[in-house]
């Protein structure tokens, strides 16, 4: 009995250890989306193109306008905004996402270049934002 007892908890540490992380696993998807999607005009590095397509990189736009950040991905972007002191005023159209797709593009967002948030983007958290 000791010996199942035993076994039982080692196989439960072990399983527990292959665990996978969520964000991380998000983060991981959306650095494809963004590959497919973004890079082209925010550049691999997330610099952007100064005055025409604004940088994502340690933009303090995404932490200060969370929910804006996920509606532009999700619905595309016009008018005016402001990144690092910076305006930019262009058209980024709707990119065609799934939910999950704009969660996971956004969590690979904030969490690379200099950015960082430990507050996960939920698929249904974009499912809310019209």
């Amino acid at each position: 009995m000791k010996l199942l007892i035993t076994i039982t908890f080692i196989a439960c540490v072990f399983i527990s250890f292959q665990a996978t992380d969520p964000l991380k696993e998000s983060i991981k998807r959306g650095e494809e989306v963004y590959a497919d999607f973004c890079k082209v005009c925010h550049m691999p590095t997330g610099e952007g193109m100064k005055g025409v397509f604004p940088p994502l990189a340690k933009a303090d736009y995404l932490l200060n306008n969370r929910e804006e950040s996920i509606k532009a991905v999700k619905n595309g972007q016009k008018g005016e905004i402001v990144v690092n002191g910076a305006t930019y005023n262009g058209l980024m159209a709707p990119l065609g996402l799934d939910d999950e797709e704009v969660a996971d593009v956004m969590n690979y967002i904030l969490n690379s270049w200099g950015n960082s948030s430990d507050k996960m983007v939920t698929e249904e958290e974009v499912s809310k934002i019209e």
